[in-house]
């Protein structure tokens, strides 16, 4: 049982990164905390791909005499772009909340709802 456990650890890593960067979105007015929930939930799909790519008994996807049974390279591969796409969507919303934060003078989604409700007609629109 333990073995099996400990063989299917980073599943379960991934999980529970998944539920609390799901959490952080959903639960949070903060829209920093929001873009950290984000990120956390999207290094959780990066681990999850990550272990689907390991073959058992696999090796490095090199050529050799040896390696019978290679590790799938695709999904590493994929993560890089993913990586790339991830930091770049960061710094846009980021810059997002900066301009948010001048326009509303908060960051908190619930009182920028309530100042929009209220009439607000400022240069967002």
């Amino acid at each position: 049982m333990v073995e099996l456990i400990l063989g299917k650890f980073n599943y379960l890593i991934a999980i529970a990164l998944a539920m609390i960067g799901f959490y952080a979105m959903i639960a949070k007015s903060n829209l920093i905390k929001k873009i950290i929930g984000m990120n956390i939930f999207q290094t959780a799909v990066f681990l999850f791909y990550i272990s689907i790519g390991k073959v058992h008994g696999g090796t490095a996807p090199i050529v050799w005499d040896k390696a019978v049974l290679y590790d799938n390279p695709l999904p590493h591969v994929l993560i890089l772009t993913a990586i790339v796409v991830s930091v770049s969507t960061t710094a846009v919303a980021f810059a997002l909340i900066i301009r948010i934060q001048k326009a509303f003078g908060t960051i908190e989604e619930d009182k920028i709802i309530e100042i929009k409700r209220n009439g607000y007609k400022g240069d967002m629109e």
